[in-house]
């Protein structure tokens, strides 16, 4: 008999990267494991013992990784390899805690006193192609390769992705009868041109989530007010919109009630912020799922992230101290302010 698929319970679509990045420190890392579907599903495998991943990757991608990621106990069903090679590489480097650049490494790498690794001599985004409304991408998962048993899955959030996966595999989950569904949006398409295909997006989505920097790009002529974004996005007809503010928390609003709620960050010891956001959205929906509550989704998003961020590398919060996150969803529950 064939073995059994796994139980998928939540699925994270998005990218899986070879990460090159400048710690704010000035220390240098070269081809780490990364990628925004990884640190998401991390960030829910703290609350969740079923988790999946979803993404494109060609066959250069490296294979010890998958089987890194399988043995940490995160499902590695729904990651398609291509044939031949596909460009996965990222590179960003930090000017702060709260402050990155993505482009133009070597100056970067001059700053920290290192040379350009050849790897990226020829570097230029790694958001190429996300913006295109009709045509699907190297890396853009088609909904037909998403695998049949993790469209028995309770919840899928869709990370920073191409806006041709946003708009074409929520409508598929959705005859397949998933349940919660949730979006955290690229910012090459979170610009007044998209209005209009934006309003297509969010529309239906149990929860919108996008960054401050997101938020006031699609916003650009409009009133200094995210409290006003959030309530704009809302009559888009997503359920739940959550405006992530990193250090200051997140803005927190329910369509339906009109309710409004401020959830601050966690107080943790930042050693590198990459993937805080993906850590975050992760554990929303795990919350979402579990408790049909905003304010306790976005309390677990926030524990996650604020484990996410002590430590370097997507699998960090994975070696962290059992019971912490259940400690610091307890002590930070007393700490949400309604508005």
């Amino acid at each position: 008999m064939p073995d059994p698929k796994p139980t998928i319970e939540f699925a994270f679509v998005g990218g899986m990267r070879e990460d090159y990045f400048i710690t704010p420190t000035g220390e240098a890392r070269l081809r780490e494991m990364g990628g925004n579907a990884l640190y998401a599903a991390v960030g829910a495998r703290l609350w969740s013992e079923h988790v999946g991943l979803v993404s494109r990757v060609g066959e250069n991608y490296p294979a010890e990784w998958l089987t890194t990621i399988q043995t940490r106990r995160l499902d590695t069903g729904g990651i398609k390899i291509v044939p031949g090679p596909l460009d996965t590489r990222t590179f960003y480097a930090y000017l702060s805690l709260e402050e990155r650049a993505d482009t133009d490494p070597a100056s970067h790498f001059a700053r920290a006193g290192r040379p350009l690794p050849p790897e990226l001599a020829d570097y230029t985004t790694s958001t190429e192609g996300q913006a295109e409304r009709d045509k699907f991408g190297p890396l853009a998962v088609r909904p037909t390769e998403v695998p049949e048993h993790y469209l028995q899955a309770r919840g899928f959030h869709l990370a920073p992705y191409d806006f041709i996966v946003h708009t074409t595999l929520p409508p598929t989950l959705r005859r397949q009868g998933v349940r919660y569904i949730t979006c955290d949006p690229s910012i090459r398409y979170m610009q007044p041109p998209f209005a209009e295909e934006v309003k297509q997006l969010v529309h239906g989505l149990d929860a919108f989530l996008p960054s401050e920097m997101e938020a006031r790009a699609f916003f650009r002529d409009a009133p200094d007010d995210l409290w006003q974004a959030a309530e704009t996005f809302g009559l888009m007809g997503a359920k739940v919109i959550v405006i992530k503010l990193g250090a200051r928390g997140q803005y927190v609003y329910e369509t339906a009630t009109k309710r409004k709620w401020h959830v601050p960050a966690y107080p943790a010891k930042v050693k590198d912020v990459t993937g805080a956001g993906d850590a975050y959205c992760g554990g929303f929906l795990v919350g979402l799922a579990q408790t049909d509550d905003p304010v306790e989704a976005a309390l677990r998003g926030a524990v996650s992230a604020s484990i996410a961020i002590e430590g370097v590398g997507a699998l960090y919060p994975l070696d962290s101290t059992p019971g912490l996150a259940e400690a610091r969803l307890l002590a930070l529950r007393d700490s949400v302010r309604q508005v």
